[in-house]
């Protein structure tokens, strides 16, 4: 693939065959771009059938974007407010990773292409809502065939801006026209900066409003009640995900020839499938490799005999992630000691569920699980003193083996409503709405000298996704077994749905 300048009236020549070597190329031509001659651009401007100009159909989530819209407005009055989705972030020289959008701007818009920005201009009304997005690089300028970045020829239409203001409901107009009305607005223009470099650009030559970074902050917060459009779209993402863990125990036997590529590739053929990819780097982790909490290079061996902690989730076609691990006995069976560590953090995990209710403090579920988790290590004879020691705060030895928090919210970002205040967020208490997953972990690390030897290499997390209901809590994940038993006859079950799996593993 080729890049040219993004939001600019440059064309690079990216047209086939040779041309006159005294024919300048085009600007921003490098220097395998190819020349592009004016009888060329004068037979691609011709003889096209009309295209298509019905507007899509509305967002099935237009309701609430207009009402997440109204509730931002309703917290900065008289201020601007500038949000971008950004832009594809480079992978290697010319080429870019696949777009994503941006959360916050998602959250309140609902538009999936690049370069956008909505600006909320205030009035003395409240605020007026202006999606800003790229224009179609149709048959009408050569740049549907130059412009590598934007021309249709080259990525495919973008929606434009009719037809996003009648699939989104809002005013839209062409980006190009940002820089100018950003320049009429009077008084203090709040952004996200960071995220859009062209944004940032457009705003540089007024300094900062000293609260700007409130913005963040009060989208993250109201970000962290989910409303039923949400919830519903994460549960399309949980049920999608444990389809996914059911194509990895079908999988096993060919992971153990090719290894932990294989887990992460079926995993990932699943999240493109069922939605718009995975909310996070798969964690396909077997063996030793277990017990590195973020292990994504996913290239090692699968043993027989060995777990596999699976930490995968898939991201909705509307960007809802789902965050559910597993660990899975490759063999289909769990030996004595991994199981004994296993129904220790499963304890665990279900001590921290039974804390998830409306008014209990965020930090309860964690709380709950880490006695249980230092009381077992201390029946382990991994922890050498009682559990109280290990617990008091100007101790945590019992974080050596389990090292992370128990929770975190979930939503648009898989580590959800990152900007919110602490005191509304780690030190805050649950709401209906809240969802967060429920995920303790044990992690002996293979060359970890106060560990009983039988334990070392075992790395063991189990998680789920959990909303905080009107009087308690729903494990969105619960279709997935948790309890090492029915972990056992649901890998059973699988085996006996598929010939490849009715011999033994190894």
């Amino acid at each position: 693939m080729e890049e040219t300048e993004p939001r600019s009236t440059r064309l690079p020549a990216e047209a086939a065959g040779p041309a006159p070597p005294a024919e300048p190329a085009a600007q921003g031509a490098r220097s395998h771009d190819p020349r592009t001659p004016e009888a060329l651009i004068e037979l691609m401007s011709r003889d096209w059938a009309p295209a298509g100009t019905a507007p899509p159909r509305p967002h099935p989530a237009l309701g609430h974007f207009a009402r997440r819209r109204a509730a931002l407005s309703a917290l900065f009055p008289g201020a601007h407010l500038a949000i971008p989705t950004g832009v594809p972030a480079v992978r290697a020289n010319d080429t870019e990773h696949r777009f994503r959008p941006g959360s916050d701007f998602y959250w309140l818009c609902g538009h999936d292409e690049p370069g956008g920005v909505l600006l909320l201009r205030a009035t003395p009304e409240g605020h007026r809502a202006t999606l800003y997005v790229e224009p179609r690089a149709d048959r009408s300028s050569p740049a549907f065939f130059t412009n590598a970045r934007t021309g249709e020829l080259w990525v495919g239409p973008r929606m434009g801006v009719a037809e996003s203001a009648a699939h989104l409901g809002l005013d839209c107009a062409p980006l190009p026209e940002l820089g100018a009305d950003l320049a009429a607005l009077e008084g203090p223009v709040l952004a996200l900066r960071g995220i859009d470099p062209e944004l940032d650009a457009l705003l540089a030559e007024a300094p900062a409003p000293a609260d700007e970074g409130r913005l963040a902050r009060e989208l993250s917060e109201l970000r962290l009640v989910k409303d039923d459009h949400e919830v519903l779209m994460l549960e399309r993402a949980v049920a999608a995900t444990v389809r996914g863990f059911e194509d990895v125990v079908r999988a096993l036997p060919e992971a153990m020839e090719q290894g932990e590529r294989v887990v992460e590739g079926v995993f990932n053929l699943r999240a493109r499938v069922e939605g718009n990819d995975v909310g996070y780097g798969t964690i396909a982790a077997s063996g030793s490799h277990a017990t590195i909490l973020h292990w994504t290079r996913n290239d090692g061996e699968v043993r027989s005999g060995d777990l596999l902690l699976l930490d995968a989730g898939v991201e909705s076609a509307e960007l809802y992630t789902a965050d559910v691990t597993r660990t899975l006995p490759v063999s289909g069976r769990f030996s004595p000691v991994q199981r004994r560590v296993y129904e220790l953090v499963h304890r665990a995990q279900r001590a921290a569920i039974s804390e998830v209710r409306p008014g209990a403090a965020f930090l309860a579920p964690h709380r709950a699980a880490m006695r249980v988790l230092a009381e077992g290590l201390v029946e382990l004879g991994v922890l050498r003193v009682s559990a109280e020691e290990a617990l008091a705060e100007d101790r945590q030895l019992h974080r050596r083996y389990t090292l992370h928090g128990t929770s975190h919210m979930l939503g648009l970002d898989v580590h959800d409503c990152a900007h919110a205040r602490e005191t509304e967020y780690r030190e805050g208490t649950l709401r209906p709405g809240h969802v967060l997953t429920v995920e303790p972990g044990l992690y002996f690390q293979a060359d970890d000298l106060t560990v009983p030897e039988d334990l070392r290499g075992i790395g063991i997390r189990i998680e789920d996704d959990v909303l905080v209901t009107e009087d308690g809590c729903r494990v969105l994940s619960a279709a997935l077994p948790g309890e090492a038993g029915d972990l056992e006859r649901w890998m059973a079950a699988l085996r006996a749905e598929d010939p490849r799996l009715r011999r033994p593993l190894g």
